[in-house]
């Protein structure tokens, strides 16, 4: 891994720069463009749309090879195979939709997707590992700043597709593919692990808040660009002007850096040495090695019939027994939430399960909506769904951002638990959901509103939840398999209930594409259930772990640790 660069500077670089990948890493969110070419040009019906969905699913949240690697190589390795698997990947959807290559068989454009986005895999492993431990103790506001840029994505997709690629399919395609590698490799540098500054730096505060600003104001300035240009017809120079404005609110974040850069901290200038922050697998390292070098009792009865146990492996069960309790032998303690789990240490814990579910009915009951979105518009007669996908993507966007920085006020100063925020807004999905399934004059983008919200909020409260519960040193592998939630529901709600009511309702109208209130909404009826079971297993999961967080936040042992090393 090579050796951490310090000081205050490099990890605003990693974050600067890890906020364009983040915002790449949503390549997935633009299935919804280019589904209805695929239907279209390559003849397909909505079960297999939906099975590519779930394709597209599966591939942006299975990240067991990520987790594993991202404890092994640098962030740089894990940005190029994404990068690979990017350019592959959309490369032979673009061959088929541009009909460059015809007759593409159905699986190997399933696979290809698939490929396609697992690069979010890659991608969003190597920037929110790396990031999270480069900035220990502001876990909940990183994770919302970065999953609020790649819940931006789909938005920033949305307005080049629109303003610069003519609402072109194949052109959107061979974007992604050639597009977001080149990216990946100008930034890849400065996307690295580093050992943090003191966190009693004044401006950190202020640069959080910057970043956070900017992010929002991309936002708004995304969703205006969006819905001015379905109501205005823009020139060419305009538009190219209006994606060049969008670009440098993207790299806004940079301007930290630059700015520490050329007006050092008093703090740089009066020459105090700044101690580094310790990650939570350091300080569980820091605490074994203490472990080792408390001394042993001295001789006893136990020790003399011990022998050299560590040279034999004909010790009596007893013998050991009367060591570990005398001290001649420290027996190995199974970690306590809050320290650092291996996998399998966590597999056996029920709120590693619970937090598994709760995530899983959140995310996959609206990804099911998301994949879906286009042809709900057209169900309720809405024939341009970019104003939809925008919606969705900027409320996705707020609820990833708001999400972090809300959880992380509460839990500061009220000691609340991140997670009543997801019980709060599975309540809401519960409403939204019953909200789509009346099909209400104007209702649609409302419930597409809320529901961005409250699938962003899933993702910015799971993120740092994962880590507070079973640790840093293994995050990449736990935060890849609770992201197994979403292909889940997928597969689940997209393409065994929706697609098949969807297509049942269509041979009833004795056509291809359904319209009308009931094409979804037995669908929207089984989400708002699954959402009820959801709300309770949330609050079952906060009254469990409120101890953990009054134990990391509250005083205890791990924040004098923590605030010790500053």
């Amino acid at each position: 891994m090579g050796t951490l660069k310090g000081g205050t500077r490099p990890p605003w670089v990693g974050l600067g720069a890890g906020v364009a990948v983040q915002m790449a890493s949503g390549n997935a969110y633009n299935f919804p463009l280019y589904s209805h070419s695929l239907k279209s040009v390559l003849g397909f019906n909505q079960k297999q749309l939906t099975m590519l969905g779930v394709a597209n699913d599966i591939g942006e949240n299975v990240g067991v090879l990520p987790g594993i690697f991202c404890n092994k190589f640098p962030p740089w390795v894990l940005l190029s195979i994404g990068s690979c698997a990017c350019f592959f990947g959309y490369g032979v959807l673009w061959l088929a939709v541009s009909q460059t290559v015809e007759n593409l068989p159905y699986w190997l454009l399933w696979i290809s997707l698939c490929i396609a986005t697992n690069s979010t895999a890659w991608f969003s492993t190597a920037i929110i590992v790396t990031n999270m431990k480069n900035f220990p103790r502001n876990r909940g506001t990183v994770a919302g700043i970065l999953k609020g840029y790649s819940g931006l994505s789909a938005a920033v997709f949305t307005e080049v597709y629109s303003l610069l690629l003519g609402h072109s399919s194949s052109k959107l395609l061979l974007f992604l593919a050639l597009g977001i590698p080149a990216l990946c490799f100008v930034t890849m540098y400065f996307v690295r692990p580093c050992t943090p500054a003191s966190g009693d730096d004044p401006s950190e505060d202020s640069h959080f808040l910057f970043t956070q600003a900017a992010s929002v104001a991309l936002g708004i300035y995304i969703l205006t660009t969006t819905t001015l240009d379905n109501f205005v017809t823009l020139s060419n120079p305009v538009s190219y002007a209006l994606v060049a404005i969008m670009v440098l609110l993207l790299v806004a974040p940079l301007a930290i850096p630059v700015k520490m850069t050329f007006y050092r901290s008093d703090n740089s200038k009066s020459g105090k040495p700044i101690q580094p922050v310790r990650s939570s697998d350091q300080l569980v390292h820091e605490e074994g090695n203490e472990d080792k070098a408390e001394p042993l009792l001295i001789t006893s009865s136990s020790t003399t019939n011990l022998g050299s146990f560590h040279d034999s492996d004909g010790v009596s069960d007893v013998d050991m027994l009367l060591a570990e309790g005398e001290g001649a032998v420290k027996k190995k303690r199974r970690p306590r939430r809050g320290e650092d789990f291996t996998f399998r240490e966590a597999l056996v814990k029920a709120d590693f399960w619970l937090l598994f579910f709760v995530f899983f009915v959140g995310v996959g009951s609206g990804v099911a909506v998301l994949n879906n979105l286009a042809q709900i518009g057209l169900a309720q007669g809405v024939h341009d769904t970019t104003i939809l996908m925008s919606l969705f993507s900027f409320c996705n966007f707020v609820g990833r951002l708001g999400g972090g920085v809300v959880s992380e006020y509460f839990l500061r100063s009220r000691m609340v638990p991140r997670t009543v925020w997801m019980t709060f807004s599975q309540v809401v999905m519960f409403i939204t959901y019953l909200l789509f399934a009346s099909s209400l004059s104007g209702t649609l983008y409302v419930a597409t509103a809320m529901l961005g919200i409250c699938y962003g909020v899933q993702f910015s409260i799971m993120v740092p939840t994962t880590s507070e519960l079973f640790g840093l040193k293994n995050f990449g592998t736990f935060y890849n398999f609770m992201s197994l939630g979403n292909p889940l529901g997928a597969l689940l709600f997209s393409s065994f209930l929706a697609g098949y009511i969807y297509d049942s309702e269509a041979a009833k109208q004795h056509a291809v594409s359904c319209i009308g209130p009931t094409c979804f909404r037995a669908t929207f009826f089984v989400l708002a259930g699954v959402c009820c079971m959801g709300t309770i297993l949330s609050m079952v999961l906060t009254k469990r772990i409120r101890p953990v967080y009054d134990m990391l936040y509250g005083g205890s042992s791990f924040r004098l640790v923590q605030d010790s090393s500053h």
